[in-house]
């Protein structure tokens, strides 16, 4: 398989979310495809192209590498609890319930049935 094409499938599958058995024909072997792409990605190949990417960019547009900002929505804030205490909405929510007055803490689909019934 060229590579080019290798790339366009690994990207498809990126971008639409599909499983890798789910790629179109068109685009070859969905186990090839997926061999390159666990491949590539364990040599660094798509580390490099970020890289690049990025310079190439820099370039073009001059980003301002000592201000960045990342939005709230993209990871935990990890002292917040500490800070504005437990999200309200799971405040109301009852952690440590007691176990039913059964022997088990499971139940079967059915409570009961005869013994000579089929079920």
């Amino acid at each position: 398989m060229e590579p080019r094409r290798v790339f366009e499938a690994i990207v498809y599958v990126l971008r639409t979310g599909c499983q890798w058995k789910a790629l179109p024909k068109e685009y070859g072997s969905a186990s090839s495809v997926h061999k390159y792409f666990l491949y590539w990605k364990q040599s660094g190949v798509f580390v490099k192209m970020w890289r690049k990417g990025l310079a190439e960019y820099d370039e073009m547009e001059n980003i301002a590498w000592s201000w960045q900002s990342i939005d709230g929505a993209m990871v935990k804030a990890p002292l917040a609890l500490e800070a504005v205490g437990p999200n309200p909405t799971d405040r109301g929510k009852k952690r440590y319930q007691a176990q039913p007055a059964r022997r088990r803490s499971w139940n079967p689909a059915v409570i009961s049935r005869e013994r000579g019934a089929s079920a």
